[in-house]
C-alpha cells in the first residue's frame, strides 16, 4: 500500500512539477530555469542526504555499472523535454503521452531484464492496458 501511496505522490509531484518548471521558464528561460531547479534539488539532496542518508556515496565510483552514473543526464534531459512538451502542448496531453512513454519503456525494461531487473512478461492484458491509455489521450485531443 506504501508503494502505491508513494506513487501517486510522486505522480502528483511530477505533473505540478513540470508545469511550474514550465511557467518559471517562461519568466527567465529555458536552461536558466533547469539550472535553478536542478540546483535546487541538488542542495536540498545533500541535506537530506546528511539528515537520512544511511548509504555511503564515498562507494560511488565502486558501482559495478557505470550506466547506473547517467541518472543525473537524464535528470536534465527530462527536466527539459518536460518543459518543452507542456509549453507546447497543454499540461494533461503532454503529462497523457509522457506517461504512456513511460509506461511503454517500464514494460520493456521489465520484459527484457534491462539494468539488472527481474523480467516480467507482457502480456495481452498489459497491451490491451497501453492500447486503452492511447485510446483516452485521443479522446483528450478529439475536437468534437
Amino acid at each position: 500500500m506504501l508503494g502505491i501511496i508513494m506513487a501517486v505522490v510522486a505522480g502528483a509531484a511530477m505533473s505540478f512539477q513540470g508545469v511550474m518548471n514550465t511557467r518559471l521558464g517562461d519568466k527567465i528561460g529555458l536552461y536558466e530555469s533547469n539550472v535553478f531547479v536542478q540546483g535546487t534539488a541538488f542542495v536540498l539532496g545533500v541535506i537530506a542526504m546528511l539528515i537520512l542518508g544511511k548509504g555511503d556515496i564515498t562507494k560511488l565510483m565502486a558501482v559495478d555499472n557505470k550506466l547506473y552514473l547517467m541518472g543525473g543526464v537524464l535528470g536534465l534531459v527530462i527536466t527539459i523535454t518536460v518543459m518543452l512538451a507542456i509549453g507546447n502542448l497543454s499540461p494533461t496531453y503532454a503529462i497523457s503521452v509522457i506517461l504512456i512513454s513511460q509506461l511503454i519503456v517500464a514494460a520493456l525494461i521489465d520484459a527484457l531484464g534491462w539494468l539488472g531487473s527481474e523480467k516480467v512478461p507482457f502480456t495481452w492484458n498489459k497491451y490491451a492496458g497501453v492500447a486503452l491509455m492511447i485510446a483516452g489521450v485521443l479522446c483528450f485531443k478529439w475536437k468534437s
